[in-house]
């Protein structure tokens, strides 16, 4: 085995040592950190957990003098684990790589440190274990401007009635005039889903099919662009555009996602993940009690 091959295998400390500048700088490290997680894009790999195998190694600048043995003058160990907690916990991922960038970014947001090597694997995809590694430096991070304003949507969730009716433009006229991103839910379709006696295809079934009554009100109004992810959002309210959700992906990704698939109580879970100004519920439906944002019903 030749020497970059060993190394290629070898633990993030000893490359970050063989890669090591001029001016060697301390480093703080992370070996054989288990964790449990839902992650993975195969379908079997949904609905169960399985264990990632975390090695960290961070290059941090020296720490100020005098020390006095205080453990706020250090990066700790801590600010490690807490960073892999963090992102495990913020939105259920396909891929590693997601993962490992978003760790490595997180823990680069630390005065301290300078790079950081992060290797995670997968323990229990096969006979062995299956990873990524990554390197990532202060030098390579983009530089963070100031922290844009905060956006707070309008969430409208259309009934079937409301959004079929002749008058639906101009709600969503009214809608836009408030000066507000709008993201606008719609229910099932009158239709009834196939049913599969089985809860978890049953919940995948119902989320595809508001997903086809979002696709029937975008072709009554050529506003309602359809959405599927939290970037796509993100961007449409930046950019002034009126989207209809479709739920699957978000819902389905979620680490603490809402279990069922009605759609008021998705709408809910939608309105509070934006921090939405407020949640208006048009046509005949009920406003469930408990929602942390403002709720008001137009039944007109």
């Amino acid at each position: 085995m030749t020497s970059d091959t060993s190394l290629a295998f070898s633990h993030p400390e000893e490359r970050a040592i063989a890669s090591a500048p001029g001016d060697p700088r301390d480093r703080i490290s992370l070996r054989d950190h288990v964790v449990t997680a839902e992650i993975g894009a195969f379908q079997q790999e949904r609905g169960s957990q399985q264990r990632l195998c975390f090695n960290v190694v961070v290059e941090v600048r020296p720490a100020p003098a005098p020390l006095d043995d205080d453990v706020d003058r250090i990066l700790s160990y801590d600010r490690i684990t807490e960073s892999i907690a963090a992102e495990l916990a913020a939105e259920r991922l396909n891929l590693l790589e997601t993962l490992a960038e978003r760790v490595a970014e997180r823990i680069l947001a630390e005065p301290q440190a300078m790079r950081v090597f992060v290797r995670i694997e997968k323990l229990d995809r096969g006979p062995g274990a299956l990873g990524v590694e990554i390197s990532r430096s202060r030098a390579s991070s983009p530089v963070q401007g100031d922290a844009e304003q905060a956006l707070h949507p309008l969430v409208a969730y259309l009934s079937n009635d409301i959004s079929a009716a002749d008058d639906c433009s101009e709600r969503l006229d009214r809608l836009e005039a408030h000066g507000l991103p709008v993201i606008l839910t719609v229910g099932l379709p009158e239709a009834t889903a196939p049913a599969s006696g089985h809860k978890t295809t049953q919940r995948r079934i119902d989320l595809l099919a508001i997903e086809q009554n979002a696709w029937m009100l975008a072709a009554r109004d050529p506003r309602c662009v359809v959405v599927s992810s939290r970037t796509e959002i993100d961007w449409a309210m930046k950019h002034g555009q009126t989207v209809v959700w479709a739920p699957s992906k978000i819902v389905l990704d979620a680490v603490d996602g809402p279990k069922g698939s009605d759609p008021v109580a998705l709408a809910i879970w939608l309105a509070e993940q934006l921090a939405a100004t407020r949640l208006e519920l048009h046509g005949n439906v009920s406003a469930p009690a408990g929602s942390r944002v403002p709720v008001m019903v137009d039944a007109a």
